[in-house]
């Protein structure tokens, strides 16, 4: 082989172990940041112009650009142009593996009201909201975050496919003893032994309260757009 020809091997080499090390970058980076509710394309779309991938993406397509110019060889080009496309497959590979991590890491099936260190009367309205959920069927993932007071707890959920989130509800409240009160088709609103229930679903998923049914004004307060 010439030099040209070992220049350009090398220069391969490092393109196809930059395009390996983006592929895992990319996982992590979904791993953590991405969106549970899109689609792998969704998820390869925004990890390359939100992300780091983007960048790396960059880098390796100008290996490849010099790599094809100086190629002396069919192979080499062959190669030069199959190390971008390579990574952008492994990316979008990776990329259903890394969200569902991300699901079963940071989200739970069921919302969590009760947290350590709670003071009364706050601990014993979150015991109270937890139990109500916990007697019902829920649909989607819960994430930590969410709004608690006496009057009840409120926890937003996502939903990694298709569903329909007041239709599982209008199964699932009833099934487990619960009497719904309110459905205008925006909002769903049950009872049960003096607490309440509401849900109203979101683009992607939804918001859940359960709480003291003494005070009408108790409920879902923040909305969508507020989470």
């Amino acid at each position: 082989m010439t030099g040209r020809s070992v220049s350009t091997v090398v220069l391969l080499v490092i393109g196809a172990g930059l395009a390996l090390l983006a592929v895992l970058v990319h996982y992590e980076f979904m791993r953590m940041y991405g969106d549970v509710t899109g689609t792998a394309f969704e998820g390869l779309t925004w990890g390359l112009t939100a992300g780091p991938s983007g960048l790396a993406l960059g880098l390796v397509a100008v290996v490849a650009v010099i790599g094809l110019v100086l190629s002396p060889r069919r192979w080499m080009r062959l190669t030069a142009v199959a190390i971008p496309v390579l990574m952008l497959l492994g990316m979008f590979a990776v990329t259903p593996s890394a969200l569902g991590q991300k699901l079963e890491v940071q989200f739970d099936s069921t919302p969590q009201c009760v947290s350590e260190g709670s003071d009364e009367p706050m601990a014993t309205a979150d015991r109270e909201s937890q139990r109500a959920f916990d007697s019902i069927s829920h649909i989607g993932d819960f994430s930590g975050g969410g709004v608690s007071g006496v009057g009840g707890c409120e926890r937003r959920f996502v939903l990694s496919g298709d569903g329909d989130v007041l239709r599982h509800y209008r199964a699932a409240l009833p099934a487990a003893g619960w009497e719904v009160v309110e459905d205008d088709g925006r909002r769903l609103r049950a009872q049960r032994d003096g607490l309440a229930f509401e849900v109203m679903p979101c683009p992607g998923g939804g918001v859940l309260w359960a709480g003291s049914d003494d005070n009408l004004a108790n409920g879902i307060r923040m909305g969508c757009d507020q989470h």
